[in-house]
């Protein structure tokens, strides 16, 4: 049986983009595997997709091949299917790579796998949030021809936004795309703390400050303003918004947050040397 897509690695990154491609495809077309047996058993089952035994039996059933696993796992998973991959590309299967490790370059994957080096290879640096359709995808095409690419975007089109560009930014543009999720849930928890201790009940006051994000979240993208016109809209003079964002500046949210991108992008930096 041949599936249109499969899965090394269903944790959560590769969990979150399996279940956009369950959108996207017949749930039939995907495999699933990860070193953690039960994972897969149990996304699998939620999902209506199917589980392989072996990272191998990816490699050989699969047309695109999604590796889901950490940077430092990632050299022996290559090792470990190149030889099945070099034999299936000998007889003509059109296989795709797509590795989303953070900090590891595509020639750093081709260094690993022997005679399929060749291999058409698609890096992805994609969210979480992909889970739910509101994903930011970075796609970097440098090594697979432009018509793979674009079957790739299809399948996993329900995942949200997908955006082409070259491999010399992944480092630092994965820092927003990847990274800013977990900087976000803290904020919202943030705000929610702060509401709680105003007096509005926990359960509510995750639920205002969420949508509050997802709203200014949506203002951006869909007006195209600058966020800080934005910001400047809802602060009324002398009203309570503008001494919110007072006290943010005082606090040093802006200087936080440009301090935070910069340290994951060095870390981003780091696993790429490892």
């Amino acid at each position: 049986m041949s599936y249109q897509i499969g899965f090394i690695g269903a944790g959560n990154m590769g969990g979150s983009l399996a279940r956009a491609a369950c959108k996207g495809l017949d749930p039939k077309q995907v495999l699933l595997t990860d070193y953690n047996g039960s994972v897969a058993q149990n996304l699998a089952s939620q999902l209506g997709c199917d589980t392989a035994e072996t990272n191998e039996q990816i490699v050989r059933q699969c047309k695109f091949i999604m590796l889901g696993v950490k940077p430092h796992i990632l050299p022996g998973v290559l090792q470990q299917i190149a030889p099945a991959l070099a034999q299936e590309l000998a007889k003509g299967e059109e296989k795709i790579l797509v590795s989303m490790a953070a900090g590891v370059t595509m020639a750093t994957i081709q260094s690993y796998l022997g005679e399929a080096a060749k291999v058409p290879l698609l890096r992805i640096m994609p969210n979480t949030p992909a889970a739910v359709g509101k994903g930011m995808m970075l796609v970097h095409t440098e090594n697979c021809p432009a018509a793979l690419a674009d079957e790739f975007e299809r399948i996993m089109a329900q995942s949200g936004r997908m955006d082409r560009i070259p491999e010399s930014l992944s480092d630092a543009a994965a820092t927003v795309s990847g990274c800013a999720p977990a900087f976000a849930y803290q904020f919202i928890e943030g705000l929610a703390d702060g509401a709680v201790m105003a007096g509005v009940p926990r359960d509510k006051a995750m639920t205002y400050a969420a949508q509050a994000l997802l709203g200014a979240a949506a203002m951006v993208l869909e007006t195209g303003k600058h966020p800080g016109a934005l910001k400047d809209a809802v602060c009324s003079p002398g009203g309570s918004t503008i001494v919110g964002v007072a006290k943010l500046e005082e606090g040093g949210l802006r200087g936080a947050c440009i301090q935070a991108v910069m340290g994951a992008y060095q870390k981003n930096i780091q696993l790429g040397k490892q």
